[in-house]
Formats: C-alpha cells, structure tokens, sequence
C-alpha cells in the first residue's frame, strides 16, 4: 500500500531518494525552495540544477509550498545543507499540524556554534515530533540515481520506526539496513566529509597509496575518537555508516569534499571546486563544526585541525602534512 511522504529539500540527494520512494510505489512531494526552479521542474520533468540528466517520475508531485507539501504526510524526509537546517526545521514546524509524522534526516553535518548533530536540531525545532531517524552510509547520490547497488543504514533509538523507515527505502538497488545507534551513524557521516577533504589534498600534492592508506586509517580513529566520546557504538563506525562512508566519500570523484580537497592540494581557490553548480561541499562548515567541538570536548583529532588550518587559517596543505608526521611519538592505539 502506498505510503505518502514529503521530501524536503531538492538537491541531489534529495531528489535522488524522492524518485527512489517514487519507484517504490509510493505517493512522494519533493519540496523546492525555489519557486522558479520547482515550476521548471513540474515542466521539464528534470532538475537541471541539482540532478541533471535524470528524468523525474510522472507521479513525483513538486511543491515550493511547505504547507501543500506535507500536507497529510504520513513520513516526513529531511534533505537539506547543514547549515541551513535548523532555518529550514523551524520552517517545517511551523506548517506541520499539532501532531506530526515522523521524521528521517539524511543530512550529514554538525551545526557549527553548538555542535549538535542534525537530529537534534530537528528535536528542538519540531518538539511535537513523534520520532527521528537518521539515514547515512555509503551513498553518492548519482550511483544511486543511475541505479547501481548501493546499501545504507537507517537508525533510530525507536526500533519500530527504524524498522517502518527500512521498508520504505528499501529497494533491488538499494539495500537499507537498521540500527538503533543514532549518534555514532550522524558523527560518522560528519567527520568522514571533513576526512575526505583531507584525502583530496594530499592526493592534491601528489602523494600515492601508501599515504592515501595512511590518512584513512588514521581518519577512521579520529572519526572513533568523538563517536565513542559522544556515546556512539564502535560497531556503528566500522559498519557501513563509518568505514564504509569514509571510503566511499574519500576516493570517489562524484566526492564534493573530495573535489574541494584536491584543489586545495593543487594550489587552486576551493571554493571554485564545484564551479556554478550551486552544490554543497558538506565537509567545509561541518570542518569548522567538528573542531570546535573537539577543542571543546578536549578530543584530539590531529587530521581535522590540519584541514581547519589550511581552510579557514590559510595554513600551506604541504605544512600541515609536515605537521602530522612529525607529532609526538606514541602507540598506534593511543
């Protein structure tokens, strides 16, 4: 039985999942902030600006009225930029009646000044809200668009709408798995935009595999570091949510934060990486974000300091990577 649901947010991803929900039978709005680009859409049956090349589903409904969209919504999807999540929840508050579906977040990032993940800005910005998932994993938007096999983790400390969520989603090219640890699946889906950043430059530089094997790994133990401190599971981060998500964002040239990274490497302005798409590098606010929590939480995260240097301190890419290898001394499992 078809199920209705409001994705807000129509960037890639958001787009991407509103045509997978489409596929899967279900009667789906796509929320558009743009008025004008939603009208072109209903038209063209293409977002040029965010998913060009794929063609929208006859039965995707597009909206730029929050209102319309989620009217009688029986799940809500929240695919908007980081930094612009706590506006955007405050707004779908605002139109969403006394007594609210449930929500799915599948945005990944922290909020910069407090460093709260996404599910908890939803949380205080929509109280009324009978439940929070968190979708995260492995899951370049364009694979999934073209359809290739994909898998992803859905978590909720609700088990039960973890489970609802799962049934939705899943589909022959995109299997969905569940889990009950929230907080380690939205940190893992953070640092690893800022870890990839990281990658990129030193591929930047020119440096190979030893040094690509290298950062990852020891990205993997920063990325565990804060998860555990904040009270995620270990599992969460070797599952497909953390290590799984680090090596897919940290070597695919689909990566925006990748793409940011090795400009930066190169000497180039990151900010022209993306060019005028109009897309979103997650991992640049989500930077300044992490390593303000972590100075807070005094959790040591070398890589992510280095990133914050050279982006935000106009450090040299080639100083920071000489800042790493000559730290202190100490065992690997420090």
């Amino acid at each position: 039985m078809a199920t209705k649901i409001a994705v807000i947010g129509a960037g890639a991803w958001g787009t991407t999942l509103a045509r997978l929900l489409v596929g899967n039978g279900h009667a789906v709005t796509l929320w558009v902030r743009e008025t004008e680009l939603a009208a072109e859409m209903t038209r063209t049956r293409v977002n040029s600006a965010f998913l060009p090349g794929f063609i929208l589903p006859d039965a995707l409904q597009i909206s730029s009225d929050m209102a319309a969209a989620t009217t009688d919504a029986e799940l809500l999807v929240l695919a908007v930029p980081s930094r612009w999540m706590r506006a955007s929840a405050a707004e779908l508050g605002r139109a969403l009646p006394a007594n609210p579906s449930a929500l799915v977040t599948v945005t990944k990032g922290l909020e910069i000044a407090t460093g709260k993940r996404m599910s908890e800005i939803i949380c205080e910005e929509i109280p009324a809200l009978p439940g929070i998932a968190a979708l995260s994993g492995p899951n370049l938007a364009l694979e999934i668009a073209a359809g290739q096999p994909a898998a992803t983790v859905i978590a909720s400390d609700d088990a039960a709408l973890a489970k609802r969520a799962q049934e939705l989603f899943i589909a022959p090219q995109f299997r969905a798995y569940t889990g009950t640890d929230i907080i380690g699946l939205e940190v893992c889906g953070a640092v690893k935009n800022v870890l990839a950043i990281g990658t990129g430059i030193c591929e930047g530089l020119g440096y190979g595999d030893n040094t690509r094997a290298a950062l990852l790994t020891r990205a993997l133990a920063e990325i565990a570091r804060l998860t555990l401190h904040l009270g995620g599971k270990p599992e969460t981060v070797s599952g497909l949510a953390g290590v799984g998500d680090l090596l897919a964002t940290c070597a695919s040239p689909l990566s925006r934060n990748h793409r940011v990274g090795l400009a930066i490497g190169r000497g180039e302005d990151y900010r022209t990486a993306l060019g005028d798409s109009g897309q979103v590098a997650e991992g640049v606010p989500t930077t300044e974000a992490v390593v303000r929590l972590a100075r807070r939480l005094s959790v040591e995260m070398p890589i992510c300091e280095q990133v914050y240097t050279v982006i935000f301190e106009g450090g040299s890419p080639a100083d920071g990577v000489r800042s790493l290898m000559t730290r202190a001394t100490k065992s690997e499992k420090y």
